[in-house]
């Protein structure tokens, strides 16, 4: 029995899709990666209960955050996305935390900029205040060796090709790291959108919108680059495919950033379908209603796309395009000053 909401949130589910295509999907994934997080810290003493913890956060670290927080009886300060909807801010104050929400904008650099502004503005004001660095400190790969650990149990330890979301770098390159550890074959795939400066792609706009929580427009000091085998990029409309031909051929229920992951594993699967494909749903679909589902008599045939094969990043073109990246180190752009 789990003592708290927050473990059983935080458990992931391996789902079977198809023969050698299994979904690890998350109710809201970087629970895993703060309740750790914050359980190191009050181990080590670097932080003690009643301390405030602070971060920036997009949506669902904000409310992982803020779960962890309430279970080990810590504050949390949130400068939140101008995409943290009306549930999650709702929640969040019932929660005890406090939310700083930045202004709109459909500038996701200004968006990001304004928000870590935001944080350093707080930090001289509060110095007793802990920063989380969700997007910089190792410290968020630890929650994930579990989740490694019944990754390896449940699909027998053989050949994976682990694809997911890169964001942060914690959730896949975590998993990648401690199944290797493991000495398990994995083949590492990172998903990302156009526009985003980690893999060298701020130079391509969607002209929908940025799929919020796996690019950024800012440099982040926790992305090991030479994990990674194999890259994707995805607009909108092809992660928007995903998402609705994963729910009406599988019925999951998830983001738009998983739509976008099982686009690439689909594909990765036909290319060896002699490895599990296993890729991460990070996220339940609720947020996406609207936006997302509530548009799928407009999706394409996930059969009718294919990715542009491409050898540099000066070659990436909308809507999907994939590349051999071999461990390649970090573009300029995305390395932290």
């Amino acid at each position: 029995m789990d003592d708290h909401i927050s473990e059983a949130v935080g458990r992931p589910d391996l789902i079977r899709l198809d023969d050698g295509l299994v979904c690890l999907r998350f109710e809201t994934m970087k629970v895993v990666s703060a309740l750790a997080a914050v359980r190191h810290l009050l181990d080590t003493g670097a932080v003690r209960r009643g301390d405030t913890l602070i971060d920036s956060s997009s949506g669902i670290y904000a409310y992982a955050l803020a779960l962890a927080c309430h279970r080990h009886g810590m504050r949390c300060h949130i400068v939140g996305s101008t995409t943290v909807d009306h549930t999650l801010r709702t929640q969040l104050d019932i929660l005890g935390a406090h939310l700083e929400q930045m202004p709109p904008s459909n500038d996701l650099k200004l968006d990001q900029s304004r928000r870590v502004a935001r944080v350093r503005e707080i930090l001289r004001d509060h110095p007793d205040y802990h920063w989380m660095r969700q997007y910089h400190d190792d410290i968020h790969y630890l929650g994930y060796e579990a989740v490694a650990e019944s990754i390896y149990v449940q699909t027998g330890g053989g050949p994976l090709v682990l694809v997911g979301g890169v964001g942060s770098g914690a959730s896949t390159g975590a998993l990648a790291h401690y199944l290797r550890k493991r000495s398990v074959d994995v083949r590492l795939v990172g998903v990302q959108p156009y526009g985003s400066v980690t893999f060298g792609s701020a130079h391509v706009a969607d002209p929908e919108i940025i799929i919020a929580g796996i690019g950024s427009s800012i440099p982040f000091g926790n992305v090991r680059h030479d994990l990674y085998d194999t890259l994707h990029w995805l607009a909108f409309d092809a992660a928007l495919a995903g998402s609705v031909d994963l729910l009406r051929r599988h019925a999951v229920f998830a983001g738009l950033s998983t739509g976008a992951a099982y686009l690439a594993a689909c594909w990765e699967h036909r290319e060896e379908p002699a490895r599990t494909v296993l890729f991460i749903a990070a996220d339940t679909g609720h947020r996406y209603v609207d936006t997302v589902f509530a548009r799928h008599r407009e999706a394409s045939r996930i059969e009718d796309l294919v990715p542009r094969q491409v050898r540099g990043t000066d070659e990436l073109a909308l809507p999907w395009s994939r590349m051999n990246w071999n461990g390649s180190s970090a573009p300029d752009e995305a390395v932290l000053g």
